[in-house]
């Protein structure tokens, strides 16, 4: 009675299951395991993101001297997940660079300034998607994998009950059920993944959003200096 109880314990089903159940489990686990790193990893890239993007907001908004904030910027090293941070650097750079040319026409200066914010932008929107394509492959295929793994096992036990004079819930319980453990991890790993991805995503459209509307806000600021509204921020430029 002990043997039998110890077989039936999930650890047991999964040590006498087959080596095909078993490399499915293993791929199974191995898939969980890295997308929770992932998930760890991104959830807090992404609140320091976040967290980021309203410090410079502020700082922007209440500091009219942008010539400084730009210095400030290149002077001190940047975290990865400044991104509002080295939008503004980029598109501030093109600016002081285009009004040093002579005889540049304003509306020359605000297209190449929108180019580059543009630039920026799409590579920051790059950076949130990264590893999002893990999560959404782990999130569709897991189940996939485990019912692979559970019909393997389940025509190992129907095979096994032709080779029996009579077939009982002794002889079947066993292989179904170290079946079934493939597909539940299957779901172990898809179920975590697919919800990540969802948050994951939407918090990094919200992001972009945001980089986008920052960059409106810079243009204007930046139109104002181009028509003289600015005259003390043009003379730092």
């Amino acid at each position: 009675m002990q043997t039998t109880l110890e077989h039936m314990s999930v650890w047991g089903l999964v040590s006498e299951a087959s080596l095909v159940v078993q490399a499915v489990m293993a791929i199974l686990v191995l898939a969980s395991v890295s997308s929770w790193f992932l998930i760890i990893r991104r959830g807090t890239a992404l609140h320091r993101s976040e967290r980021l993007l309203q410090g410079f907001l502020r700082r922007f908004r209440e500091d009219a001297d942008l010539a400084q904030l730009y210095r400030e910027g290149q002077q001190q090293p940047l975290a990865a997940e400044a991104a509002l941070q080295r939008i503004f650097l980029a598109g501030y750079e093109e600016f002081s660079q285009l009004r040093r040319q002579p005889g540049i026409a304003p509306e020359v200066v605000a297209e190449g300034v929108e180019r580059s914010l543009y630039v920026a932008i799409a590579e920051q929107e790059e950076r949130l998607e990264k590893g999002l394509q893990f999560l959404a492959t782990v999130g569709s295929v897991s189940p996939y994998i485990g019912l692979f793994g559970t019909v393997w096992g389940i025509m190992n036990s129907f095979l096994g009950l032709s080779q029996v004079q009579q077939a009982t819930l002794s002889t079947v319980a066993p292989g179904i059920a170290e079946a079934l453990i493939a597909t539940a991890i299957g779901l172990f790993a898809a179920i975590p993944a697919v919800m990540a991805y969802n948050r994951f995503a939407a918090r990094g459209q919200t992001l972009v959003g945001r980089y986008y509307a920052f960059a409106n806000e810079l243009q204007a600021r930046l139109h104002r200096h181009l028509h003289g509204a600015s005259p003390s921020v043009a003379a730092a430029a």
